[in-house]
């Protein structure tokens, strides 16, 4: 007998039917499997996602705005797999990416694809200059854009401080392919330090950030030139 769908509706009364109707089409160990030894066509882990991550398929259904309340489910967060295939995202998160997601206030799934790839440049960038990834220094350089009633989060340059170009061509076909990543006895601290669910967006969006002033810029490269510096991240 087929269990029955909860009523996401009743559970989520915030969220609207365009963000509830935003569900995974990877919904089977088949799809799973596909993505981590599949062709290139669908290939999206790397050798150590297999040992390090556990990875499962998302319920029929389910919206990415769901969490484990009423539910015997261990901590998760949602992954959009191009975030692995295309972007190179690894877990666990560096430092640097799970203090922009506490200070943004939202969950990986939130923040846009593109916006991703300017995180990953940003720590290349700060990995070869030899300073450590600072979220002031960060927010000095881009400008977190309030996405309304839309699901994702954007980042974009501001004017004057780009670094980093625009992209040419936007990531695409990504949408309604997400997974589950989940808490791994491997590696306990997975999911810490970090926002795992998506954000209500019944209360005031906190998701605005205006760029960061010369001040902040300053503070955090002083902090820089006497820190330690944090492994950059894989390649």
């Amino acid at each position: 007998m087929v269990k029955p769908l909860p009523d996401y509706k009743r559970l989520y009364p915030w969220a609207s039917a365009t963000l509830l109707g935003e569900t995974s089409s990877i919904n089977s160990d088949r799809d799973i499997l596909r993505l981590k030894k599949g062709d290139q066509d669908h290939l999206s882990f790397s050798k150590e996602h297999d040992d390090k991550v556990s990875v499962r398929p998302c319920p029929p259904g389910e919206p990415i705005w769901t969490d484990n309340q009423g539910s015997d489910d261990a901590p998760f967060c949602f992954v959009y797999t191009t975030m692995f295939k295309k972007v190179k995202l690894q877990f666990p998160f560096t430092r640097f990416e799970r203090e922009l997601l506490t200070e943004l206030d939202k969950a990986p799934a939130q923040l846009h694809t593109n916006s991703w790839a300017f995180v990953w440049a940003y720590q290349i960038i700060c990995a070869h200059l030899g300073h450590p990834a600072s979220v002031d220094v960060f927010l000095f350089l881009f400008e977190a854009k309030n996405p309304g009633d839309r699901l994702w989060v954007s980042l974009n340059g501001v004017a004057g401080r780009s670094i980093i170009s625009i992209f040419q061509q936007s990531y695409k076909d990504w949408k309604g392919k997400f997974v589950r990543v989940c808490y791994s006895d491997e590696d306990p601290s997975l999911l810490d330090g970090f926002p795992l669910y998506l954000v209500n967006k019944g209360k005031k969006d906190s998701s605005f950030r205006k760029a960061r002033g010369p001040e902040k810029w300053e503070s955090s490269t002083r902090t820089c030139a006497i820190s330690g510096k944090e492994s950059p991240p894989p390649t």
